[in-house]
């Protein structure tokens, strides 16, 4: 049985002296590593329209972990790379309501240049420049941008090391959000990476993705499964 890691707090040192390296903890596509590779190494993935430029250290992750974060994950705005919604983390998801809402991620060990290649990648920016992380790992959260994954958040740590992801500065009940539904390529990503990183059957990753905001009421449990069955249906 595979069991994920919950970050603990991080050190207050972090953020006054950074380290070389830290977590990157995905939760949308880039869980599958496959994914993510075109991230590091540059390239097209299955399914997507557009091509990465790749960063300036191609190397896989030095180290892979399955993660539980708090909060919950939501599809929203427009994904110019699978079309359909595009899934953020809502580290804030309604605490007081819901204090166990916990979302699958996966960790990912990596250099604090290749971390800031793939966020760049991720604001449709140029990779090639050094994030300053001094914000985020000191408050638990920095805004790069006002738009998607100009948001980055501290989770916590892992051995020692940060745990740091992207997201955007909305709510997932925030009525202003424009909740999207993913597509179906979109969607066979996250799962194969929920199915390879923690373990879950197809049938327990569909309810779970059925159930977050903005596929919910779109897409069914049973559909998504089917989806996970017959990789590459539309």
């Amino acid at each position: 049985m595979i069991r994920p890691r919950r970050p603990e707090a991080p050190h207050p040192d972090h953020g006054r002296r950074p380290g070389r390296q830290l977590w990157y903890a995905a939760y949308g596509s880039n869980m599958h590593l496959d994914r993510l590779t075109y991230y590091l190494a540059g390239g097209r993935p299955p399914g997507g329209l557009r091509s990465h430029p790749g960063c300036r250290d191609p190397r896989p992750p030095a180290d892979t972990a399955p993660v539980m974060l708090p909060g919950r994950m939501y599809f929203a705005t427009e994904s110019t790379v699978w079309t359909g919604g595009r899934a953020f983390y809502d580290p804030d998801y309604a605490p007081d309501r819901h204090p166990a809402a916990e979302l699958p991620g996966r960790a990912y060990l990596l250099t604090i240049s290749q971390f800031s290649d793939i966020a760049a990648q991720e604001m449709d920016r140029e990779p090639g420049d050094e994030l300053d992380l001094t914000d985020v790992l000191t408050r638990g959260r920095a805004h790069i941008g006002p738009g998607r994954y100009e948001t980055l958040v501290c989770a916590g740590a892992l051995d020692g090391l940060p745990v740091v992801t992207l997201t955007a500065p909305w709510r997932s009940d925030d009525i202003a959000v424009n909740l999207n539904p993913p597509s179906a390529a979109y969607l066979e990503h996250i799962a194969a990476g929920i199915i390879d990183s923690h373990g879950w059957s197809p049938l327990r990753t569909a309810e779970y993705l059925a159930g977050c905001p903005g596929a919910s009421g779109h897409w069914k449990a049973a559909d998504i499964a089917t989806l996970l069955s017959t990789p590459g249906t539309p």
